[in-house]
């Protein structure tokens, strides 16, 4: 019997990579009748001076549409049990100490890479983080070339 999952979670941040990882998460939550699917999105507040008020809501606001669309298109798709989540602070921190204890996830799914090249380039891509630090499983997407 293959291991049946409760509680995905998926990491979303507008980029095609995640786009990818929110298709494969529709269809792993198919198969797992029941899962809860949880789409979160992370607002990098390393950029954020205290201050900027306005881009702060902005950033919110944008979290806001990017998870409502993805939770309309889950519900579209057959997905009963969806969750967003917006998280503040530094994304590869979030996701690789707090993500699995967010939904108490059993499945982390994200993409390969993610919007910040430079970042990546300098310290390491999150899925890379988060496929070392996760405390259940992990499937990373590929996007298609």
């Amino acid at each position: 019997m293959a291991n049946h999952y409760k509680n995905i979670v998926v990491a979303v941040d507008g980029s095609k990579e995640a786009e990818y990882a929110f298709r494969k998460s529709i269809d792993v939550a198919r198969r797992n009748v029941g899962a809860t699917l949880n789409i979160v999105n992370i607002i990098d507040t390393r950029s954020f001076e205290a201050y900027e008020r306005s881009i702060f809501d902005t950033a919110h606001k944008q979290s806001e549409e990017l998870l409502n669309g993805y939770n309309m298109q889950a519900h579209s798709e057959g997905i009963e049990n969806v969750n967003t989540v917006i998280e503040y602070g530094h994304p590869k921190t979030l996701l690789t100490k707090e993500l699995s204890k967010i939904a108490d996830a059993d499945l982390v799914i994200c993409g390969a890479t993610g919007l910040n090249a430079v970042e990546r380039f300098l310290i390491g891509s999150v899925s890379e983080a988060i496929v070392r630090s996760s405390t259940c499983d992990v499937l990373v997407i590929r996007t298609p070339e």
